[in-house]
């Protein structure tokens, strides 16, 4: 069975050490930020976050989309014990988003190991993709490039157990991932995407606004691009459009549509719910540093 590279453990090592240093430095707890209130979070008079407050907005009046995140829809693996691309999630819990994302408990999503799980037959693959996701699939996905410390797409990270953070202006939309200290640009300033792109891990994003939603563009991917853990792909053909709305304070709801007609029989769309994490910060993970597991895999 395949367990989660070591950098996954790194916030939960991180929270513990301040905990045990507290009594030796109380400046030890504030030098971490894993403990500092967030500005601005509306609270309830109980003191809990109101989740279901009104969405920020920037300066120029469209919505704010800043904060860290996590997933909205988590399936906490870790329960099984050593997981594999095979352990499947159940239904939607709909109270799982209810509350604020636990920065101490970080899991992946219910698309984490098949993005397709809410489509009736699942991915419509290519039929040469076929045999190449049942055998990443039941080879527990040991050439995964995420085990070998490669930076995650933005469609995969969105399911991962690692925060994304958003920096959001009027004309530029940045997402950190805590992760190998990964990001992603979305422009919003009117650009148009380029047309002979050299192919990147994120591609190329271009956004504009439809009333409260926020339309992005992106293509210019990488050939064998892992979206999921089972192994299915964006190829350099892919299109993608994101259509990212904040509904309230602590919610991000993200509709995918791809259109990749090497990798894919047709277009095909899912939705995503992503959480705000209140009272903390981004956690580096190296995953290269003292790495141990690609040795095991060969």
């Amino acid at each position: 069975m395949y367990a989660m590279p070591m950098p996954c453990l790194s916030r939960l090592v991180a929270t513990t050490l301040v905990i045990i240093s507290a009594p030796l430095a109380s400046t030890h707890l504030t030098a971490q930020w894993l403990n500092y209130p967030t500005a601005g979070v509306p609270r309830k008079a109980d003191g809990k976050v109101d989740m279901s407050a009104p969405a920020p907005r920037m300066a120029d009046s469209r919505p704010d989309f800043s904060g860290i995140w996590t997933t909205g829809e988590p399936f906490d693996r870790r329960s099984r014990g050593l997981s594999s691309p095979k352990d499947l999630a159940g239904p939607k819990d709909p109270n799982a988003a209810q509350t604020p994302g636990d920065p101490t408990a970080i899991v992946g999503s219910r698309q984490m190991a098949n993005f397709g799980i809410d489509l009736p037959g699942g991915l419509p693959y290519q039929p040469w993709l076929v045999p190449i996701v049942k055998e990443r699939t039941d080879n527990l996905a040991k050439d995964d490039p995420h085990i070998r410390c490669w930076p995650d797409n933005f469609l995969r990270a969105y399911g991962m157990p690692h925060l994304l953070k958003f920096v959001h202006t009027p004309g530029l939309l940045v997402m950190l991932n805590e992760l190998n200290a990964g990001y992603r640009q979305v422009f919003t300033d009117a650009r148009p995407l380029p047309k002979d792109p050299n192919p990147t891990l994120q591609g190329y994003s271009s956004g504009k606004w439809s009333g409260d939603s926020l339309v992005i563009d992106t293509i210019g991917v990488r050939d064998d691009t892992w979206i999921d853990w089972n192994g299915s792909v964006l190829t350099e053909a892919a299109k993608v459009r994101e259509q990212i709305r904040r509904p309230n304070f602590g919610h991000l709801e993200i509709q995918v549509t791809v259109d990749d007609p090497r990798a894919y029989t047709k277009p095909w769309t899912v939705k995503l719910e992503q959480r705000i994490v209140v009272d903390t910060e981004l956690i580096d993970e190296m995953c290269l540093e003292n790495e141990q597991s690609l040795k095991h895999m060969k």
